[in-house]
């Protein structure tokens, strides 16, 4: 099917978009909740990072251990195949979530969402990236982030009109199912129908470590995207503990600072595509995104955040700072072969959702626990390594924008 006359307002577009709505919206629920769904399973408030953090950092070891399974397979069966099947997953283990009873019991549950929820974005971005022209593929990817990421704000005034978290993880799982219909109206990619009839390798996760330029490449489209797991994990999900640290005040609602986050988020993540196609890179929009962020994160710790309005506004500049989610994505996408694609796509977002164990490391561990340092001191050191590193990937990361991406990678199967 000629991939002309799929334009950025197409269906395959509109279903992306909807159905990472429905993926975030799953995926920032426990954020949101985070406070009161513990303190309803009798965890107290001394214990409350400990026991957050180490229910987060299993959801996105989920996360990383899905994208894996979830890209190897939408290589191999289909993108399509990815999206029901993680559909199911994801909403089965959302009502389980909707009847824990303590830490271990949801922290087992958020794990089997993040699996579930991992194919969501990178199979719909790699169908989306195929499907569109090269021309428009930057905008109709943007458009699928910037609409989708809309499912956090979502999320919040879920929670905010009923007060019963058990009850919006009900929703979040009804609105797996209702996604599965949608779902029948999208075709399958004509790049992988023509690849799947080839005797050519696909969907082989190993093959980006058994080559050294494709290792480097995969290695970089992953570090490019690490501010956008500090800002969210670190700076906006503790939003409510920096606040009582830089300023002494408490109150501040981190599920309101969210919100603001990702409606600010789904706005850059819109403009993005946009900038892109002004610019004609990729690489110069992400720059100027990386100097808003660090704009962004100085006012967050400076003394002009000194009261919850303020600690808003600056939890909305980092989101829209770091809303380049979609571009971030499409890169991954773009640096590989149809025959990897999927795998690429549905495996790189996930494994920068996956380095967030290893920022709490950092974060928590080393700098607070071991070196005794202070919540503040310990963020802003976290986010200038993490800026630092990001910088140096993105120096030597690969202009994309005006790639075609009807090509494989090398190494060929002995079979179809």
């Amino acid at each position: 099917m000629n991939n002309k006359q799929f334009g950025i307002l197409s269906i395959p577009v509109i279903v992306g978009a909807l159905g990472y709505f429905v993926d975030i919206y799953d995926l920032l629920l426990f954020t949101i909740v985070r406070e009161p769904s513990l303190r309803a399973i009798h965890v107290t408030d001394a214990e409350m990072i400990t026991a957050s953090t180490r229910i987060i950092n299993l959801q996105m070891i989920g996360l990383l251990i899905g994208g894996i399974i979830w890209g190897v397979l939408g290589d191999k069966k289909g993108r399509l195949s990815v999206l029901f099947g993680s559909i199911i997953l994801y909403s089965i283990a959302n009502f389980i979530t909707a009847y824990v009873q303590n830490i271990d019991q949801y922290g087992w549950a958020r794990f089997a969402t993040g699996i579930g929820l991992a194919g969501e974005l990178g199979a719909g971005i790699t169908l989306v990236s195929e499907l569109l022209p090269k021309e428009k593929r930057g905008i109709g990817t943007s458009m699928v982030a910037g609409i989708g990421l809309s499912g956090a704000v979502i999320a919040y005034f879920t929670y905010y009109l009923t007060d019963d978290w058990r009850l919006c993880y009900k929703i979040g799982a009804v609105l797996g199912v209702l996604l599965l219909f949608l779902r029948i109206s999208v075709v399958e990619s004509g790049m992988f129908k023509s690849v799947r009839q080839q005797n050519i390798t696909r969907g082989n996760f190993f093959m980006f470590f058994t080559d050294a330029k494709r290792f480097r490449k995969y290695l970089l489209a992953i570090l490019i995207g690490l501010p956008t797991w500090y800002v969210i994990g670190v700076l906006v999900n503790l939003s409510n503990r920096f606040a009582g640290e830089l300023y002494g005040k408490k109150t501040l609602d981190s599920g309101r600072a969210i919100m603001f986050a990702y409606a600010a988020i789904s706005l850059g993540d819109i403009f993005v595509g946009f900038l892109c196609q002004f610019l004609k890179s990729r690489k110069k929009a992400l720059y100027i995104y990386y100097v808003l962020a660090m704009v962004s994160g100085i006012l967050f710790f400076s003394s002009w955040n000194s009261n919850n309005t303020n600690m808003y506004i600056a939890c909305s500049l980092l989101g829209f700072s770091t809303g380049f989610w979609a571009i971030f994505v499409t890169m991954g996408a773009e640096q590989f072969g149809t025959n990897l694609r999927a795998t690429a796509a549905t495996t790189i977002p996930n494994m920068v959702r996956g380095s967030l164990p290893l920022i709490n490391l950092m974060f928590v561990n080393l700098f607070q626990k071991t070196w005794g340092w202070g919540l503040v001191k310990s963020g802003i050191y976290t986010g200038v390594i993490v800026m630092i590193v990001t910088l140096i990937a993105a120096y030597f990361t690969e202009e994309t924008f005006h790639k075609d991406l009807n090509y494989v990678e090398g190494e060929f199967a002995s079979s179809p």
